[in-house]
């Protein structure tokens, strides 16, 4: 795993915004007549309103022996991009920029750069993604499209939701915390291919009747590999005028996906 896988897994959970949103009203204690319906259902009104948002937050990346510290700057604007810059005591080390339609990147370690569809976002991850879900994961909504094909059971006091009949090579749960319907936590294990990715989310903060997370932490597997990052953030800042400079060095050797 190196700097591109990490910034890409960062890029993913990242979570945060700050506008309206539906109010959600919860318990501390999960209902265990709740139905599969409403869970997704209000899960699905949890997901926040907003423009724009500029973030900065602290990332620790660690794989084998090589462990970072990167300070990260995050500018999204709803439904649109997605602008990310990884750096190091200031020194900018990588940037990406995602679209419906594309992402691009580059990281000046290595003077290399990627411009194209979602395949290198999909390839990092180890399953098909797009902008869509990528937004979904931003803002701390399910990655999975939850409907009538789920069911749900109470475990450790969270809301567990999982297809009735699961893929072989794609087995995946979801928990939902009971008091704001915000994603505990996600699984998603490919056996064949012997990779495990997944997600713990900590505690939410409370912005304008409105949950997001403070922090999080990524655990993806493959093979004998694994990765672990660590996220919290520093500070937010929403609905704001930014820009998404984003410009490829000359020079640069292209990454291609097989």
């Amino acid at each position: 795993m190196n700097l591109k896988f990490s910034v890409f897994l960062f890029i993913s959970l990242f979570i945060t915004s700050c506008s309206g949103g539906k109010m959600i009203v919860g318990s501390d204690t999960a209902n265990f007549s709740m139905s599969s319906k409403d869970i997704i259902k209000t899960h699905s009104e949890a997901q926040p309103g907003f423009s724009t948002i500029a973030a900065r937050m602290h990332v620790k990346y660690e794989s084998g022996n090589n462990i970072q510290s990167l300070t990260v700057s995050l500018r999204m604007e709803k439904d649109q991009k997605i602008w990310i810059k990884a750096s190091i005591l200031g020194i900018t080390l990588a940037k990406i920029y995602i679209t419906p339609e594309s992402v691009s990147y580059y990281e000046t370690i290595t003077n290399t750069y990627f411009d194209g569809d979602f395949s290198l976002l999909s390839d990092w991850l180890g399953t098909d993604i797009n902008f869509e879900k990528a937004q979904g994961i931003l803002l701390g909504q399910s990655i999975f499209e939850l409907d009538t094909k789920y069911i749900s059971n109470v475990v450790d006091n969270k809301y567990r939701l999982q297809p009735k009949m699961q893929l072989h090579n794609f087995i995946h749960y979801l928990l939902v915390n009971p008091d704001n319907f915000k994603i505990a936590s996600e699984s998603l294990s490919q056996p064949v291919d012997n990779r495990m990715f997944t997600i713990n989310y900590g505690d939410y903060q409370r912005i304008g009747g409105v949950y997001y997370p403070s922090a999080f932490k990524i655990i993806a597997t493959q093979n004998e590999k694994k990765t672990k990052i660590a996220v919290n953030y520093k500070k937010i800042d929403y609905n704001v005028s930014i820009r998404f400079p984003f410009t490829i060095p000359n020079g640069y050797e292209e990454i291609h996906i097989n």
